[in-house]
């Protein structure tokens, strides 16, 4: 029965406007990857921006989740989750596969959103780090503080290479973690493949707009760069502040591993999950990197798991545990 059981949802990859998704196809086992498919949307009950239903996730049976999640919220969220968030997952977990450099973008806060798009959400993520040209780079955060005026002058102008300059460059490979709250610009670069968590929205304020947009409208969002340039944070990150984001992680063992910590407990969590794992009831998604195994859950019994597969994980299914080879992600809804 579906919200009792674990759920192997297929790929949902609304065209992007930049190219990506070889890797995303590599680990699904696809042998048709698309040029502008860099992003899979999994277990989503959230849609691109202006949109009236791009974006959602089906289950098998043919109806979208948010569906399925708002005529039984309790059987897939849990009783907790329902009194905090309503019939809301209040998460989107994304493939990232980046075919090119993202544009130096910022997402607005749950303050900001609220007041300029009647938004319940801002847009908090975090990346995990699946997969890594060897000179793969990420960036985030401006490097000293920014006067509002020059970031403006950046926007109009469209300068680029002033806006990528400002930015800390950090290298990244398999395994690291990066955590970016809203407002901190960011951009990633060609050659990064990630699991992203973040709030359920669409939310991007997109400075670096020019060569990746059709127009500057879609930099703002509607609201004008005066407004949107509001969200940003323009204060420096030292490699200090930049050290609380950044997590240069080894994979590792461990059946469950925290991988953002107590920053993020508010937005989202994930864990690394191995052999021997036991997880307590929850909405979840999992997303299996590697490996075979078994998901022996209380109530649905064994479920089969491989790498490339993604599941959505009702919190009916009840505890669950992890046999087998398999290194999967769960992804997992604001702590209480």
């Amino acid at each position: 029965m579906e919200g009792r059981r674990p759920v192997r949802l297929p790929a949902n990859q609304p065209e992007r406007f930049y190219r990506g998704g070889a890797a995303i196809a590599a680990l699904r086992r696809d042998p048709s990857p698309r040029e502008f498919g860099p992003e899979d949307w999994v277990a989503s009950c959230t849609t691109l921006h202006g949109q009236a239903s791009v974006g959602l996730s089906a289950l098998p049976s043919g109806t979208l989740l948010r569906d399925a999640v708002a005529a039984h919220p309790e059987t897939w969220l849990g009783p907790a989750h329902l009194a905090r968030h309503g019939a809301d997952p209040a998460l989107l977990v994304k493939l990232l596969d980046a075919g090119q450099r993202l544009p130096v973008h910022c997402h607005p806060s749950d303050e900001f959103a609220a007041a300029h798009f009647d938004s319940r959400y801002g847009k908090t993520e975090a990346w995990i780090v699946v997969g890594a040209a060897p000179d793969a780079t990420v960036f985030v955060g401006f490097t000293d503080d920014v006067p509002a005026d020059t970031v403006r002058d950046w926007v109009v102008r469209q300068d680029s290479a002033a806006m990528l300059g400002a930015l800390n460059e950090v290298p990244v490979r398999a395994g690291d973690t990066v955590f970016v709250p809203a407002g901190l610009p960011h951009a990633i670069g060609a050659g990064v493949f990630i699991v992203e968590l973040q709030q359920p929205t669409d939310l991007s304020v997109t400075l670096e707009w020019k060569d990746f947009l059709d127009d500057e409208a879609g930099g703002h969002l509607g609201i004008g760069f005066e407004t949107a340039l509001g969200c940003v944070d323009r204060q420096g990150w030292s490699e200090d502040r930049l050290a609380t984001l950044v997590r240069h992680q080894e994979e590792g063992a461990t059946p469950v591993h925290d991988l953002f910590g107590d920053p993020a407990r508010g937005f989202f969590r994930a864990e690394r999950v191995q052999a021997g794992a036991e997880l307590a009831p929850s909405f979840g998604v999992l997303v299996a990197l590697s490996g075979t195994g078994v998901l022996q859950t209380e109530q649905a019994g064994e479920v089969p798991v491989a790498a490339g597969d993604t599941f959505v994980l009702p919190h009916a299914a009840g505890a669950a545990t992890v046999d087998g080879d398999l290194t999967a992600i769960r992804c997992l809804p604001p702590a209480g």
